[in-house]
């Protein structure tokens, strides 16, 4: 007979943090990054400014932004160094066109805004658990997926919504099936603050 006294336990866990900030995003504000400049960037595009939260338009959004990373620090983090924007940009998705599969480098935590309406069907981001290359690849039973498992974690983003995820995180964003595009803002952060301690000598001020 087959021991079926064990014990499961959860060591480390990856977070998605999602918040409504439509109390900061105004018309103005979606008509003025919706008719910013605009460049090819491999399949998709790309503002050609990509320090876009800096723009004086966009004041109330980047204090909500900088709202939702303080959160992020102290509560899901644990810190008391302080995240900020470095680089921010829109994307515009068009019909049939989707992300690669890629992470962000130079950032400890990245951001997507859905400042404006999705279309429908809405094209997911899709959350990848490995980072390289898999020489062995075990597929988990369908009825038995599960958090320790699953290859793969699905978000369908919200108009209005802030997503918070770990930068090193792999993902990719599902092609749009619609032929209205989607739009959206990708953001990458850092910290400031002081790392380490000073008798240990290893402190690091972050300014």
């Amino acid at each position: 007979m087959a021991n079926s006294n064990y014990e499961v336990q959860a060591l480390f866990a990856e977070a998605i943090f999602r918040m409504d900030i439509g109390h900061a995003i105004s018309e103005e504000q979606v008509s003025h990054i919706r008719n910013s400049k605009m460049v090819r960037n491999q399949t998709n595009l790309i503002s050609e400014n990509l320090y876009l939260f800096e723009e004086p338009e966009m004041e109330s959004i980047r204090d909500a932004v900088n709202d939702a990373l303080d959160i992020y620090a102290r509560e899901v983090m644990g810190i008391s160094q302080k995240l900020y924007v470095t680089q921010s940009w829109s994307l515009i998705n068009e019909a049939d066109v989707g992300m690669h599969g890629h992470s962000h480098s130079n950032s400890i935590v990245s951001g997507s805004l859905y400042y404006c309406d999705l279309p429908d069907p809405v094209a997911r981001m899709v959350f990848d658990r490995h980072k390289s290359y898999q020489q062995l690849e075990f597929v988990p039973k369908e009825d038995k997926t599960n958090i320790y498992n699953a290859p793969h974690n699905v978000i369908t983003p919200h108009k209005n919504e802030i997503l918070l995820f770990p930068s090193g995180l792999q993902h990719f964003v599902e092609p749009n099936l619609s032929p209205l595009p989607r739009h959206s803002i990708a953001f990458n952060t850092f910290v400031r603050g002081k790392l380490g301690d000073l008798r240990d000598v290893s402190e690091l001020v972050l300014k």
